[in-house]
């Protein structure tokens, strides 16, 4: 009991903090700042996403809950932002596949629990210019559960490119995942694309269009089964509180018009942010 009433407390200060740090930007400002990857935040996101008409049949689903925690470390002329990215899976029988920077295996039983975790480090300048710019690398370890993912160690680079003109926020991050050690079976090798592509327009009143699609590219499959191409995007709304950091809420759906046999035709994805801007730390 006496945690809890310590954490209650610790996040009632927090939202105290963060409104005293905040008050002079707009939620227009603060969307852009938490639409903006390398952005010089803390900040907490947590997003659901469903994947649908998986399997032979086009009945399966893979369901999953990633944790994307972003620290950024400032050294000097440059901030390095760490993101963890941690997902726990729901997948149907034969629901493998794809899943945006996440690659589950198909299984013949269904599986729940932890998937891999990955690590991710961009080292962007802390004064930008009109082009923002982020260079890094990505890792990811096999801490799954059963078969939800690859016992391979698996490494690779990472990079971004960003512009915020006006109410606009365009931008492209694109990273591939090879595998580095851990397994010789040739079932297990990771050589994986993940390019993410994001346009966003902000209103004043903290809401705003996005598209957010992530195309995937398995290297390992055969021609013709690598790609996954989705369409689609959603709204978002960035809300300031008095007592509790800002929240920004999104909600997006994707059809996928290009895919591998048996893989989901569609996806969609709501995801909720905690934002804790890096200013207030200081």
């Amino acid at each position: 009991m006496k945690i809890i009433n310590f954490t209650m407390s610790a996040m009632l200060m927090l939202g105290a903090t963060t409104l005293s740090a905040e008050e002079e930007m707009s939620k227009e400002e603060l969307a852009k700042m938490s639409q903006n990857p390398v952005g010089n935040m803390y900040n907490v996101p947590l997003e659901y996403w469903g994947h649908n008409g998986l399997g032979p049949n086009g009945d399966g689903s893979t369901n999953m809950a990633i944790l994307k925690p972003a620290i950024p470390v400032n050294l000097g002329s440059v901030n390095v932002i760490n993101r963890f990215i941690l997902p726990y899976v729901v997948s149907d029988p034969f629901s493998g596949g794809d899943f945006g920077e996440i690659n589950i295996p198909s299984s013949s039983t269904k599986e729940s629990g932890l998937g891999n975790l990955q690590y991710q480090a961009i080292v962007s300048p802390t004064e930008p210019g009109a082009i923002i710019y982020g260079l890094g690398a990505m890792f990811e370890f096999p801490t799954h559960s059963g078969s939800l993912g690859s016992d391979n160690y698996s490494a690779g680079p990472v990079l971004l490119i960003l512009s915020m003109p006006g109410n606009w926020v365009f931008g492209s991050l694109i990273q591939n995942l090879w595998s580095i050690g851990g397994t010789s079976d040739p079932e297990q090798e990771v050589n994986s694309l993940a390019w993410q592509y994001f346009i966003n327009y902000n209103f004043d009143n903290g809401w705003y269009l996005t598209t957010t699609p992530t195309m995937t590219a398995d290297w390992t499959a055969e021609s013709g089964e690598q790609w996954t191409v989705p369409l689609g995007g959603g709204v978002g709304k960035l809300t300031k509180f008095e007592s509790f950091p800002p929240l920004d809420l999104k909600l997006q759906a994707f059809s996928n018009v290009i895919h591998p046999t048996g893989a989901a035709d569609w996806q969609v994805m709501f995801g909720v942010k905690v934002i804790l801007p890096k200013q207030m730390f200081q």
